[in-house]
């Protein structure tokens, strides 16, 4: 007996430490604005405001690591942290390696930009980040694609005549080209690709998913991720 009480008290130690453990958030801090660094060196943007505000509303302590797009997924397997939140569209492929909880961006258009409205997207050369739903959409339309790990690149590649055309979430695009004066302009058609934006993580960590799941409907129903959404993407943009 004394044996199964301690045993017993164990168990409860130890589960008290996992509850007190910190949750690793993971980015990529380059993709504006859902995440970017900024001149303080720290994570900032949409996602960071959301990150925050879902863990006070779950209760968890939560400290922000940033990491490659292009490895991102597989160091969330290996425990490098414990989730993604780093506008990832949940897709079925990606499914079948992580989990996801329900989307806090609603499925939003991906868009061709260059250096000339009449650029061949279809046939051309169109440049996109690696492991991204839109590099596997060009990868299918025909085009050639040129793939890079970062979407600094991907602009860099039309500038410098590399591509015809980058391809990449419009709201990632559009301040880009907004500030370009007059150098990118839209080409081609706008496609909804992906299931939403949600948050990624292992399929074995099914409490800490519902918990994140619950926060994200709390939002959803009191509309302040609404108001964060159209604060960080503009009044035009997609919400729930």
């Amino acid at each position: 007996m004394k044996k199964l009480i301690l045993t017993a008290a164990a168990l409860a130690l130890t589960a008290g430490l996992a509850s007190a453990q910190t949750v690793r958030l993971g980015t990529e801090g380059a993709y504006p604005p859902y995440n970017f660094i900024n001149d303080a060196g720290e994570v900032d943007g949409f996602e960071r405001e959301l990150g925050d505000e879902l863990c006070t509303r779950a209760g968890l302590t939560c400290e922000w690591v940033t990491n490659d797009w292009d490895s991102i997924i597989p160091n969330l397997v290996s425990g490098n942290y414990d989730t993604i939140i780093a506008g990832m569209s949940i897709t079925d492929e990606r499914d079948e390696v992580i989990d996801f909880t329900q989307d806090y961006i609603p499925p939003a258009a991906s868009a061709y930009m260059a250096l000339s409205a009449d650029a061949d997207v279809k046939g051309g050369v169109i440049s996109a980040q690696t492991a991204t739903i839109q590099a596997g959409y060009v990868a299918e339309s025909g085009a050639t694609l040129l793939e890079y790990p970062t979407p600094d690149e991907t602009i860099a590649a039309v500038r410098n005549g590399e591509a015809d055309a980058v391809f990449a979430d419009k709201d990632y695009l559009a301040p880009i080209l907004a500030e370009s004066n007059g150098e990118f302009v839209w080409a081609g058609e706008e496609i909804k690709l992906g299931g939403g934006v949600g948050m990624g993580l292992r399929e074995s960590d099914t409490e800490l998913r519902d918990k994140f799941d619950a926060a994200i409907t709390a939002m959803k129903e009191d509309g302040t991720l609404n108001a964060m959404i159209k604060k960080w993407f503009g009044e035009e943009a997609v919400v729930y």
